[in-house]
């Protein structure tokens, strides 16, 4: 598999994340696909053929190492990565639908028509939920797979020798799996990188959400603001606060927003003056 096409197409999702996804993102490709890719599948090449039993049985060494080794871990370190880094391309794909949404606004309207959105790749609106909705698939996935790795191999530690006496094995037999210690060695960082990356995936989430809470009270206070005030400064406060969010999507309303000028700081000047 050609892991590069993945780093090319998530390099552009810095731009829009936090600086928790940012450390989240290297810690991926650094310490979870570069180690994948070096180490991991060339430790594992010769599980299969390492595999002795201490027997001549034809078929019983298959079916013993198809009973402890269900699913390789290579395989499954495979699948996680990819099912973790594409919710992180729905981000990168919603702001490129944005943008089309605001070329083709620019083109029907003209350079004077207002604008849809100030900043595209601004965390507001939907954009908000696919992000926030990122975040908690990624660390679901990471979270589902350790208790997957957890119940085929406990402590996600292999032992040197396991007895088997399934079919067609004449009785119970010993078998000896290939350099263990290396293959606990290379689980372990990887069972602990994943678990790095659900706490930052986490720490994000908390991140947004709180500021989103301390936006809406603030907004609320805004509102709430004794009639003694100015109305003129309570009217700018009001309207600078708007325009600053940088986006026109209104969190649960249907409606669409009017358009806003291409200076919107000069457009409401003129507008209190």
């Amino acid at each position: 598999m050609n892991w590069g096409i993945f780093e090319g197409l998530l390099s552009g999702v810095n731009k829009y994340s936090t600086a928790f996804g940012r450390i989240w993102l290297s810690l991926v490709f650094i310490f979870r696909v570069l180690v994948y890719l070096v180490t991991a599948e060339r430790v594992w090449s010769d599980d299969h053929k390492d595999f002795d039993c201490n027997t001549r049985q034809p078929g019983c060494s298959n079916v013993c190492f198809d009973e402890f080794f269900p699913v390789s871990h290579v395989r499954l370190w495979a699948l996680q990565l990819i099912l973790v880094t594409c919710p992180s391309l729905l981000v990168v794909m919603h702001v490129a639908y944005r943008e089309a949404q605001e070329k083709k606004h620019r083109e029907a309207a003209g350079e004077d028509g207002g604008r849809l959105y100030l900043d595209p790749g601004k965390k507001r609106g939907g954009l908000w939920w696919t992000y926030v909705c990122s975040l908690v698939f990624k660390a679901s996935v990471d979270a589902a797979f350790l208790f997957v790795f957890h119940s085929f191999y406990p402590w996600y530690t292999l032992p040197p020798v396991v007895k088997c006496h399934a079919d067609p094995c004449p009785n119970t037999v010993d078998c000896f799996i290939a350099k263990p210690s290396e293959k606990n060695i290379f689980t372990l960082f990887m069972v602990v990188t994943a678990v790095v990356c659900i706490l930052l995936n986490l720490a994000e989430l908390a991140y947004l959400v709180s500021k989103r809470c301390r936006e809406c009270l603030a907004a609320s206070r805004a509102q709430a603001t004794p009639v003694g005030h100015h109305p003129d400064c309570v009217t700018w406060s009001h309207k600078q606060n708007d325009l600053l969010s940088e986006d026109l999507i209104y969190l649960g309303s249907d409606t669409h927003p009017p358009l806003l000028p291409d200076r919107p700081r000069d457009y409401v000047k003129q507008t209190i003056l």
